[in-house]
């Protein structure tokens, strides 16, 4: 097994196919599959199912992919921080984020990249907290945005934003049923509302639910639905209400369309922390990266307009 054989080998599984894997890498198709199966013979496994339509993965080869991507990545990265370690930083870093600070953040985050680190690449995905730990763990990711991350050994994490939990209702609808003075919401209140939350593993929802279970309340889930501008959509059109932060309200392109109050008794908050692997040292590229998103985060959640319709 050999790098170059990993390669070919990824390439033709994002392509789903021999032949378009052939004209991207710029090798004839015969020497393309020659590799593959010499990689298919040295580790006693199938690792590609030919169709006609072209190739699939089999249950190996799910799990060599996942193994190559994060092994190329890394490989690129030592090549990336020799070059660098020449003089300016240099290389491709790959950020991640929730797809409210997405929305806040990429313009700025590009815009400020390209002016400090002309001579690297950046590239920015989007998912769930939950699914960015473990995009970091493997090595798909190089930084991330993370909310409210539980503690793992394989990452470190540094909190640089906390923002206020409320109950987002649709502006004009959300009059059915008497809130507590000064707008807020208790647990307790919260509980005679539907709420639209995402799947358990979000980590709102798991805050939500801890809560609710050390009270000893139970929550009226009425949809799990794991976007927030889905969730926003049914909210809008009467469905239910959801829990959010102001800046994801903000985030939304329609905030005048809802009302926010914040939760009370308790008082929850979101963390938001920036995380890297443990288990890979910074890189002066990663590290000018990070100095840039602490820089900018509190600067462009502070400078989103919020014509929401604040009670409290």
């Amino acid at each position: 097994m050999n790098l170059k054989q990993l390669e070919y080998f990824v390439r033709v599984a994002e392509l789903g196919s021999f032949s378009k894997a052939s004209l991207i890498l710029n090798v004839a198709q015969p020497a393309l599959s020659r590799q593959v199966r010499l990689l298919e013979t040295d580790l006693r496994a199938s690792l590609l199912i030919r169709n006609g339509r072209g190739v699939v993965l089999t249950d190996a080869g799910k799990r060599l992919f996942d193994h190559s991507v994060g092994i190329l990545q890394l490989m690129a990265r030592v090549r990336d921080d020799i070059e660098s370690s020449r003089g300016e930083p240099a290389g491709r870093i790959v950020v991640g984020m929730p797809p409210s600070m997405g929305r806040l953040l990429t313009l700025p985050l590009v815009e400020g990249f390209r002016s400090a680190l002309p001579k690297a690449r950046l590239a920015i995905v989007e998912g769930l907290s939950t699914h960015l730990a473990e995009w970091i763990s493997t090595g798909r990711v190089d930084v991330g945005l993370l909310h409210n991350p539980e503690s793992q050994a394989g990452l470190e994490l540094t909190p640089v934003l906390e923002e206020p939990l409320g109950m987002v209702s649709a502006a004009g609808k959300n009059k059915r049923r008497k809130l507590g003075d000064g707008g807020t919401v208790t647990l307790d209140e919260l509980t005679r509302f539907p709420l639209i939350l995402p799947e358990r593993s979000h980590a709102i929802r798991r805050l939500l639910e801890t809560q609710a279970a050390l009270t000893g309340h139970k929550l009226n889930v009425a949809l799990e639905v794991s976007s927030v501008q889905s969730i926003l959509e049914l909210v809008r059109a009467g469905h239910g209400h959801a829990i959010l932060t102001a800046t994801a309200l903000a985030a939304s392109g329609r905030p005048e369309a809802f009302v926010l109050r914040p939760l009370a008794e308790p008082r929850l908050t979101s963390i938001l922390c920036l995380a890297v692997s443990a288990h890979k040292p910074a890189t002066p590229l990663s590290k000018h990266v990070l100095r840039l998103l602490r820089e900018l985060i509190p600067t462009a959640v502070a400078a989103k307009p919020r014509s929401y319709n604040k009670i409290g």
